[in-house]
């Protein structure tokens, strides 16, 4: 027998208490005792993501909200700003390519951080862009962007803020509308602690004004009616009623601990995983502005990525996640995000060290688990 890990960056593990909201007998989404169900949702939401506004729900993973954040606020032919610095920048451009934007970005080398400068002088150069796409945390590279900082930049014009923060909402504090986030797209897999199928997203005053002029084609994700029925404690089509449950019990833990813990509880497994990167004479790949939400590892030298993956998946249970396209075999990734705490990263920064050292990498079992307790015990 071996025990199995999920130390992924999505899909996360899920607490026992969510598991057994969604294993109670299914109800009807259109029944009246639905509606308690939905409108508890609705306003858990509205505190994790520090907004007054609504923030729909949607049944599709977070792709489903990025592809709404488009179509229901923007026109083909409309300029738009994407920042691209890894794979989910790259799928913002797809994304608005497909519903036939024109897209300006701004390219940032995997591994940095935009330069929240870079994006002012953009906007100044073209005054005619409608938006600005982001994500907050680059999960395939380990790289947090500043949103405070781009937040401050975008709400001086006339552009919209959207941004992806399905692998940073929890792991991060992003404060929507103190901040001036227009449009925030969140994903159920992640640090919400659900299995995938849910989108959440929330929207501004200003987006709504926008959205009244938008022309792209739009059906099943149709914000305005998605709007029209939260007010009513429904969604548009038929609600993912097992997991609306189980997102009720994933949020209910979330505030028992308070929103100031849980973002604390993430900056310390991060930082502790850090250190056990630098004692074992690792290096964290991204160059500035390492995440919280997963931790983004260098293969040493003579080493495959890949294979580190692989072989903490298959010969002790921890599933991580390897690199994406041009980082393939470069780097391998841990997430210490959601239903995660010391041990996860203690069991991680072991297995890391087990499987170096199978794979030939000199080094001394216990340094990157020691460095790691030091920070963990404070």
């Amino acid at each position: 027998m071996q025990k199995k890990y999920l130390l992924a960056p999505g899909p996360t593990p899920v607490p026992p208490e969510a598991l057994l909201a969604m294993a109670m007998p299914i109800i009807h989404h259109r029944a009246p005792d639905f509606l308690p169900v939905l409108d508890a949702a609705k306003k858990g939401l509205q505190w994790l993501y520090q907004t007054k506004n609504d923030v729909l729900i949607l049944c599709a993973t977070g792709t489903g909200g990025m592809v709404g954040s488009v179509t229901n606020f923007l026109s083909p032919g409309d300029d738009v700003l994407v920042i691209n610095g890894g794979k989910f920048g790259e799928r913002w451009t797809k994304i608005c390519q497909a519903y036939g934007m024109k897209v300006e970005e701004i390219i940032v080398e995997w591994g940095h951080a935009v330069k929240p400068e870079q994006v002012e002088a953009a906007l100044k150069k073209n005054p005619r862009i409608k938006a600005v796409f982001v994500q907050a945390n680059e999960t395939s590279t380990g790289v947090y962007h500043d949103i405070k900082s781009l937040a401050s930049i975008v709400k001086k014009m006339d552009a919209l803020f959207v941004v992806d923060a399905i692998s940073a909402l929890v792991a991060h504090d992003l404060r929507t509308d103190e901040w001036g986030i227009d449009v925030m797209v969140g994903g159920s897999q992640k640090g919400v602690m659900l299995p995938p199928g849910l989108a959440f997203v929330s929207v501004s005053d200003k987006a709504w004004k926008m959205a009244d002029t938008a022309k792209t084609p739009k059906f099943y994700f149709n914000f305005k009616k998605e709007r029209d029925n939260l007010a009513k404690n429904q969604t548009n089509f038929t609600s993912a009623v097992t997991l609306i449950i189980g997102l009720n019990a994933s949020l209910k833990m979330l505030q028992e601990e308070g929103l100031e813990n849980v973002l604390a509880r993430h900056e310390k497994l991060a930082k502790a995983t850090r250190a056990a990167v630098g004692a074992l004479g690792l290096k964290l790949f991204p160059k500035e502005s390492p995440s919280n939400a997963l931790t983004a590892i260098e293969a040493p030298a003579g080493v495959d990525g890949q294979a580190i993956y692989k072989n903490l998946r298959e010969k002790y249970g921890i599933t991580g996640a390897g690199g994406q396209d041009k980082l393939k075999g470069k780097i391998f990734r841990i997430a210490h995000l959601g239903y995660a705490d010391t041990f996860d990263v203690i069991t991680a920064v072991a297995g890391i060290e087990m499987v170096l050292k199978g794979l030939g990498h000199p080094l001394k079992l216990g340094t990157g688990v020691g460095a790691a307790q030091e920070i963990l015990m404070k």
